[in-house]
């Protein structure tokens, strides 16, 4: 009689521990993908948040060529873009984004040129250089978000 209670005892420890097996394995699979898919868009965000900046620091920059008064307005969005990017980038990338901002800034305080002669008198033809080398390394690296969700573990 005792041998048929083990073997009934072996059968449902055989079974629940299998289906604990089971469960840790789908869990596990699911945190995985979860993080996974979390960290692509994050990048996917900040690349956009990055391209964005471009733009727009990009019609600042023309706009402090040709004219020699800065108006807020225009800095606004620029400056705003800087801010989401403090929530989201590491320093290196916001140091960036401010050098690129101060660099539209004091443009205007220069005497009005075109993009030709500035660049060709001053080698400031790629002012974004910078700031999309260090935004370039920060996506290839996965960048701070990744320190973040190992936290989260």
């Amino acid at each position: 009689m005792e041998g048929q209670y083990f073997a009934a005892f072996a059968a449902l420890a055989g079974s629940a521990i299998g289906g604990l097996t089971l469960l840790a394995s789908s869990w596990l699979s699911q945190n995985a993908q979860y993080r996974a898919d979390e960290l692509a868009h994050n990048k996917t965000r900040r690349e956009e948040l990055y391209k964005d900046f471009i733009e727009e620091a990009s019609r600042v920059y023309a706009d402090a060529l040709q004219h020699d008064q800065a108006e807020v307005v225009k800095f606004v969005k620029l400056y705003a873009l800087i801010g989401t990017m403090r929530v989201l980038s590491s320093s290196k990338v916001v140091d960036a984004a401010e050098r690129l901002a101060e660099i539209s800034l004091k443009t205007y305080d220069a005497p009005n040129t075109s993009l030709l002669s500035a660049s060709i008198l001053s080698n400031a033809l790629d002012p974004f250089r910078e700031f999309s080398e260090v935004c370039r390394e920060e996506l290839r690296s996965r960048g701070p978000l990744l320190q973040i969700t190992q936290l989260r573990r």
